[in-house]
């Protein structure tokens, strides 16, 4: 895990994503959720290797020896790696075939092979074939003749032996592409049970020899590959960052292959010449006993109709009854700090507070950023209304939110059109705040009303993530906004704010000034406690800190949904857990225990050096009483889970917590919990 003191990132996250994985053979999760789980598996380890095996791979070619915390080089971190993903994906395949597929059959729900159809099936199914597949197919000739086709990544493709054209030639090679506008398994509208299935490829691999006369295949190979897309680009110049995004955009079609998916069993001259087209080391190739991509679960087969009883019972939303009550949202926010907890309060109010401020003819700006937000979101919708009518919008958008560039420059072009300033983001630093002011002409002046929070202001992941935000007017965090926005959009010269603090300058500053008065205080005898839930713990000098305040005798306590490189050494007042459930958890939420004085804190930042360093971070303080024993609730009820927690043992591997009873799955309590509801307004 590392030769120092620090477990690798690399490794930690290969095991977070194991307990993704190990919810897939949980009981207590409905068995379409379960499928769901084998899917984010696949697709955390896709991004895995587009962005970390990439990067690490691409060091190691250039001969960079450059250990990382954990005293690893890139090659050493590689030699690693590629075992471990091997033993999981070996775990994955092995819930699927002897758990989970038997499961969905018990249930109703078959996937078929074709040579199991009956006859009408098949007429059926060759039916489809001809009409709906076969005229987007395209069959690719490979030869010395026409050189290898650039092949999109993360899509599977047919690779197909064909008899030689010549006595004594070599066989032949061609290729298809699987569609990706069509269903990834055709469903069959006959037959026994309640639903039953052929996989696409399967499809194409049956019929596809009509498309070449009358050539028969010697074989077929379905295979996919992932592409380095972890590219360095200059980010310097805030005038050409839009032209430098969409090099990289273009750029990421054709990186380094890292890795090559075929089915167990594949025709080894096929295999041979693909490893050799696409130039993949051995080490890449990976050979699965069962189908390739295995995204399908989630995207199609969870959503079947008529299996509502093999997923989570739906949930509403709560939403504040101040919300419900006549007047405008600012009424309600003049009345008093609020505090949301998505999902399992609405994120309709954030939408509600941005299209009031757009439409409301009192307020005369609006100020926001943006990292990552839905393809249809409102709240663009809402500033670009803004901006029509005149209003000042001033919007940042971080066009290099990785895999959400593309979408995230296409809402700056239409911002701009609309009148408002797009700002792209700040030179060398990404920003990842999530922060709204809104400035409202009222009776007695000019009123700053803020929004803060540690997700992005996304409406469609605000249900499925977990995130807390705070609506606010109070004076002090208004002007901050202001001086914080000034920064942003300015020379990027920063200032010491009152309550909110910022990174890259002052954030770190604050977290070890925090951390070290919990050290004062447990060396002089006063009540010394941190309680952290973050994302990620990386950070060496905030971890090598922790260390030293648990030596002294803080009570220490971190929720790390994934990658958490800090050892607990066996030290019993140094706990660290993480909870994997049917929401993915991603509050940032801290509390310290100052001498018996608590003070709680929000921030978008985890503790990590891009984050502390190299992002425009914010972390905010919650100063109601009532709202801070509300988080402080939340926390605690998470530090009691014992149906969705894991534990980190001495060793640094995760177990699950022990079942006692009462049992506590945290996120099922607040979804079946009542209203946390504040005094009405007045």
């Amino acid at each position: 895990m590392g030769k120092n003191n620090i477990w690798n990132r690399e490794l930690s996250w290969l095991n977070f994503n194991r307990r993704v994985l190990e919810e897939a053979a949980n009981p207590d999760n409905p068995l379409l959720e379960r499928g769901k789980f084998i899917s984010i598996c696949s697709t955390n380890l896709d991004e895995f290797f587009m962005v970390r095996v990439g990067s690490l791979v691409r060091g190691a070619m250039s001969g960079d020896k450059k250990p990382d915390p954990s005293g690893l080089t890139p090659r050493e971190q590689l030699d690693l790696i590629f075992p471990a993903v091997q033993e999981q994906v070996a775990r994955q395949y092995e819930l699927l075939n002897r758990e989970y597929l038997p499961a969905l059959a018990e249930a109703g729900i078959h996937f078929q092979r074709i040579d199991a159809l009956d006859k009408e099936q098949r007429e059926w199914l060759g039916h489809y074939y001809d009409e709906s597949v076969q005229p987007l197919l395209t069959p690719r000739a490979i030869d010395d003749r026409r050189p290898f086709p650039l092949l999109s990544a993360r899509v599977i493709h047919l690779a197909v032996l064909l008899p030689a054209g010549v006595r004594g030639a070599q066989p032949r090679m061609a290729m298809l592409h699987v569609p990706t506008s069509l269903p990834r398994v055709t469903m069959l509208p006959m037959g026994r049970g309640k639903a039953r299935g052929v996989l696409l490829e399967d499809v194409i691999a049956h019929y596809a020899h009509r498309m070449f006369g009358k050539a028969h295949f010697l074989a077929v190979m379905p295979f996919r590959i992932t592409r380095n897309t972890d590219f360095i680009y200059n980010d310097s110049d805030a005038d050409a960052l839009i032209t430098e995004m969409k090099k990289n955009l273009k750029k990421r079609k054709w990186g380094r292959v890292v890795r090559l998916e075929v089915p167990a069993g594949s025709d080894p001259r096929l295999l041979a010449r693909l490893k050799k087209y696409l130039d993949v080391a051995e080490e890449g190739v990976f050979s699965v006993p069962g189908p390739l991509n295995l995204d399908y679960f989630m995207k199609q087969i969870s959503s079947l109709p008529g299996f509502d009883d093999l997923r989570f019972p739906a949930f509403t939303p709560r939403i504040d009854e101040r919300f419900h009550q006549e007047g405008s949202i600012f009424r309600v926010i003049r009345n008093g700090d609020v505090l949301l907890n998505h999902p399992y309060d609405s994120f309709d109010p954030v939408v509600r507070f941005i299209c009031e401020a757009a439409d409301d003819p009192n307020v005369m700006a609006i100020k926001q950023t943006l990292y990552r937000v839905s393809g249809k979101s409102p709240i663009v919708a809402a500033l670009i209304r803004a901006g029509q009518q005149g209003k000042q919008v001033t919007v940042l958008v971080e066009v290099r939110a990785r895999f959400d560039e593309e979408n995230n420059i296409n809402w700056c072009q239409a911002l701009e059109k609309a009148g408002c300033h797009v700002f792209y983001g700040v030179p060398k630093l990404k920003t990842h705040s999530k922060i709204t002011l809104v400035v409202r002409k009222e009776a007695d002046g000019l009123r700053r009303y803020v929004h803060l929070a540690t997700g992005n202001y996304n409406d469609v992941t605000a249900k499925l993530y977990t995130d807390m935000g705070l609506m606010t007017c109070d004076d002090i965090i208004g002007r901050d906004a202001g001086n914080f926005f000034n920064m942003v959009t300015g020379y990027g010269e920063t200032v010491e704010m009152e309550k909110l603090v910022s990174a890259p300058t002052f954030l770190r500053k604050h977290l070890k000034r925090l951390i070290k008065r919990e050290i004062e205080h447990a060396e002089a005898g006063l009540p010394a406690a941190i309680t952290a839930k973050i994302n990620a713990m990386v950070d060496p000098k905030i971890i090598k800190l922790l260390y030293k305040a648990a030596d002294a005798g803080v009570e220490i306590d971190l929720i790390v949904r994934g990658i958490c490189c800090l050892k607990t050494g066996g030290r019993d007042n140094l706990r660290v857990r993480s909870i994997v459930g049917r929401l993915l958890e991603h509050t940032r939420a801290f509390v310290f225990e100052n001498g018996g004085e608590k003070e709680v804190y929000l921030s978008s930042a985890d503790w990590m050096p891009r984050n502390l360093d190299k992002r425009v971070e914010l972390m905010f303080p919650i100063e109601d009483p009532a709202l801070q024993n509300r988080i402080i609730a939340s926390l605690q009820d998470e530090l009691n889970d014992n149906m969705k927690a894991w534990v980190m043992k001495k060793s640094g591997a995760y177990k699950r917590v022990k079942r006692e009873e009462p049992l506590l799955n945290s996120q099922e309590a607040r979804i079946l919990g009542p209203a946390e509801i504040a005094a009405p307004v007045e």
